[in-house]
């Protein structure tokens, strides 16, 4: 049976080289560097400017590599849908962006499949929590206000699956 060598790293999305932490990690295991790093890159253009955790898993046999990506932090995602550099650091007092329900349900489905959350209801109530802790503001209102309105039946059709 082949030997298999798992690293698992955080690259930057579209932009790994084969510097560190990606060259030291992979050296020693005798695979082309560039090869994995395209790879990466094509896997991870999306996720431009987030860091994106990487799995890649070699063969020490054949020297053959497969890269499996997988999702942001919600935290970036909702950073990288308003173009901001990051989220506040008094968010109590200071807001950052604003987003739109639309925003935040596409941003539940990008997350969904790392949640423990049973619908997409819940998966964008789950990011709405992460909005209240990067001062970002849903719909002109507090993220929190808009869960109690999900609660109570608001954006339904949002959430048909």
């Amino acid at each position: 049976m082949a030997d298999k060598k798992v690293v698992e790293l955080l690259v930057n999305g579209g932009q790994a080289n084969a510097g560190p932490p990606l060259g030291p990690a992979l050296g020693p295991l005798g695979i082309n560097i560039m090869a994995v790093v395209v790879k990466i890159n094509e896997l991870t253009k999306d996720y431009a400017g987030m860091k994106v955790p990487v799995k890649i898993s070699v063969d020490q046999e054949d020297k053959t590599f497969d890269v499996s990506v997988g999702t942001p932090t919600a935290s970036d995602l909702i950073v990288a849908e308003l173009k901001i550099e990051k989220g506040s650091g008094t968010p109590n007092t200071v807001k950052v962006g604003n987003l739109s329900m639309e925003q935040m349900v596409k941003i539940a489905k990008i997350k969904r499949s790392q949640l423990l959350a049973p619908t997409l209801k819940d998966a964008t109530k789950e990011m709405l929590g992460t909005c209240v802790s990067l001062g970002v503001t849903v719909e002109g209102k507090d993220p929190r206000e808009v869960q109690k309105e999900i609660d109570a039946g608001q954006f339904e059709d949002m959430f048909k699956e």
